[in-house]
């Protein structure tokens, strides 16, 4: 037995986490498939960060049960973590199962049925990332109390990964091609607090010294935490996107303290005046939250007030999801299910209307764009301010001798709520 197959679920966090374990099996003489009936081991990457998460996570463990026969179900993550025997309780099909950052643990547990090699075919390359960009994880854990947020009890503490791993694995993806490095932890901009002398200033800085034509993304940075010198680098590094994801999670100031959040709307607004004076034509992204204890409806018209006066250029919506080991599953005056469903609607209709007079600005004008996927004569790309899998992309036509991973000079021509339309200039 020694083919296997990895269903990833969840943040991009998780979508590196299975890299390295796929890359850690390989080196064991494990071969990677990506069809499931050509697998031997069956491995599930889950996540439990909300129910819809936890649900999603269930039914594919359950999917895989139903196709098992003789194969062996690996289960891990989050949801294995912070679930663990009850898990298997539940569904005694799962053969084997361990938490977070657990590899050597699935490794040693794959070696023991490794005594014969089914003739399934050759190894198959991995490609269920594309070939245009690559998540890099500088940090695991957090150490932040959200009061709603169960991942610092799954996941452990914050520790920063190592600046030479980092750099090793960027230089990696650069030299085989990769456009773009999208780094990711539950909040970068801890990065470095746990390192003596070296912080995320010096990783970017770092990171934009490796020679050759890429972009560096930069997702979850804590509000409070960008500072003037920050902002600084963000600006100076050409290869850095003007793009930052700062999940800010609500408004209002008593609702934020219930959170266990800092900062307040006053703040948020003060830094985002400067983010958009420090960087032109910034794309500011963030997250909030409907529905958390006792947000009343005056709470939530002035969240709405609050994303229609920033008018952020993208927006993340959840419904509040009362998830027990966190503070927040006992607060009081928790909200009903339909009023958290009537107001994740409202901001997201209100949102989709200033996501399209946004797109709307750009038709007529010409941006650098990343193809990520050819299908025909027509391509799937990205400009700088698209983030892959969260937000819209540009749809090529007439894209006859392009190929993924090219960046091309592509004319706006049409707008949509999330998506545009482009004509490729440099042919």
């Amino acid at each position: 037995m020694k083919n296997f197959t990895i269903i990833t679920l969840g943040c991009a966090k998780n979508t590196v986490d299975s890299r390295h374990l796929i890359d850690a099996l390989k080196n064991e003489g494990f071969k990677y498939v990506e069809e499931f009936k050509k697998a031997d081991f069956v491995l599930i990457n889950t996540c439990c960060f909300i129910e819809d998460a936890k649900e999603e996570s269930i039914e594919e463990i359950l999917t895989a049960v139903k196709f098992k026969n003789e194969r062996k179900l690996i289960v891990f993550g989050c949801l294995s973590k912070r679930y663990g025997d009850e898990l298997i309780r539940e569904i005694p099909e799962i053969d084997f199962s361990c938490g977070v950052d657990e590899k050597e643990k699935i490794i040693e547990y794959m070696k023991l049925y490794r005594v014969q090699e089914l003739s399934y075919g050759q190894n198959e390359p991995y490609t269920a990332e594309p070939p245009t960009y690559r998540y890099i994880k500088i940090a695991e854990g957090c150490s932040r109390r959200c009061t709603f947020c169960i991942i610092p009890s799954v996941r452990g503490p914050f520790r920063s990964i190592s600046p030479s791993e980092i750099l090793k694995e960027a230089e990696k993806f650069v030299s085989s091609g990769i456009k773009e490095l999208i780094l990711v932890a539950q909040d970068i901009t801890q990065y470095g607090k746990d390192l003596k002398g070296y912080n995320l200033k010096d990783l970017l800085k770092d990171l934009c010294s490796i020679s050759g034509d890429f972009w560096i993304r930069l997702l979850y940075l804590y509000p409070s935490q960008i500072d003037e010198a920050l902002i600084e680098v963000i600006a100076d590094e050409e290869k850095i996107v003007k793009y930052l994801d700062i999940p800010m999670q609500h408004s209002e100031d008593r609702i934020l303290r219930l959170m266990g959040r800092t900062g307040t709307k006053k703040e948020y607004l003060k830094k985002i005046k400067i983010l958009r004076e420090s960087l032109p034509g910034v794309i500011l992204r963030s997250t909030f939250i409907v529905g958390f204890p006792s947000e009343t409806e005056e709470d939530f018209q002035r969240l709405i007030d609050f994303i229609e006066e920033v008018q952020f250029d993208r927006l993340g919506v959840f419904k509040y999801s009362r998830e027990a080991g966190t503070k927040a599953y006992n607060l009081k005056m928790q909200i009903p299910e339909t009023v958290k469903n009537r107001r994740y609607d409202e901001i997201m209709s209100k949102q989709a209307l200033i996501s399209l007079e946004k797109n709307r600005t750009l038709v007529g004008k010409s941006y650098p764009c990343l193809i990520d996927y050819i299908d025909g004569d027509m391509a799937i790309g990205r400009l700088y301010c698209h983030a892959p899998e969260i937000d819209g992309v540009v749809i090529l036509e007439d894209t006859l001798n392009r190929k993924p991973g090219e960046r091309v000079e592509v004319l706006i021509s049409e707008a949509y709520e999330y998506d545009l339309k482009g004509v490729i200039l440099n042919k």
